[in-house]
């Protein structure tokens, strides 16, 4: 495939995948996540490449979740809800090589989701994290939700998407969401150094040892698949339009009106 949204480099082991729409801080459109799901499945089949790494291009974001202006009640793409997030967050789990999230900047909405799939988490110490599904008429019902009560406990999970508040890198480090914070200019090289390491270790040790870690919420793709379903029919309600309208139209949303 030849990529346009993303860019993809091998060095020393460690194959680079770069999200490369900063003029968009990052947001996937279908296109995105067709060409992260075949640069992730490149790379996790390639016998010269150790370790992979997700990253955003430029200094303001990691990723920012779905670009709404690629949203118009379903997104542009193929899969469930017009973008196969199923696929991109199966194939982070299922290949056979750690894959570490380089955060620097946003990493908002679906972004903070790559972030929490990704096996381990490197942040800038500029980093922010959140989500904002419910503000503006969507959420992730799978691994976005599920996946992330194991990792920062339930109490934490809920407050994330319930509230929408964005939280520092230390706070993300002090929840369990990401593995370690460092000073933003050395965020390439403690990420490199990271790469390094897992590059002196067995493969199929770290192979079993990630299936091994997987099997304990495998289930989650089941919830995945059925939760995607309903925010699909959610995605062609009203209330669900109103959040992106209002998000274009830079006005808070009255989502009380199409309330339960």
């Amino acid at each position: 495939m030849s990529y346009e949204d993303i860019l993809y480099e091998v060095k020393d082991g460690a194959a680079w995948i770069t999200i490369n729409r900063p003029d968009k801080y990052n947001a996937f459109r279908g296109k995105t996540c067709e060409e992260l799901i075949d640069a992730f499945n490149t790379a996790g089949w390639d016998k010269s490449v150790g370790v992979v790494v997700l990253s955003g291009a430029g200094e303001k974001a990691f990723c920012t979740g779905g670009d709404q202006s690629a949203h118009e009640g379903q997104y542009d793409g193929r899969g469930t809800i017009g973008l196969p997030m199923e696929d991109l967050h199966s194939i982070i789990r299922d290949i056979p090589k750690p894959v570490i999230a380089k955060v620097q900047g946003f990493a908002i909405g679906g972004g903070n989701v790559l972030a929490t799939i990704c096996d381990m988490t490197i942040a800038g110490d500029r980093a922010v994290f959140g989500q904002v599904g419910p503000k503006v008429g969507s959420v992730d019902p799978g691994f976005g939700t599920a996946f992330l009560s194991r990792i920062v406990g339930e109490k934490k999970a809920r407050e994330i998407w319930y509230m929408c508040r964005r939280y520092t890198a230390q706070e993300a480090l002090e929840m369990g969401l990401v593995n370690k914070v460092v000073p933003h200019e050395e965020l390439d090289a403690e990420v490199a150094g990271w790469c390094a390491e897992i590059m002196d270790r067995s493969p199929t040790a770290i192979a079993l040892a990630k299936r091994s870690f997987n099997m304990d919420t495998e289930h989650q793709r089941g919830i995945a698949g059925l939760g995607m379903l309903g925010l699909s029919l959610y995605y062609d309600t009203d209330e669900s339009k109103e959040g992106g309208i209002a998000f274009k139209e830079k006005r808070k949303p009255d989502f009380r009106k199409f309330g339960k």
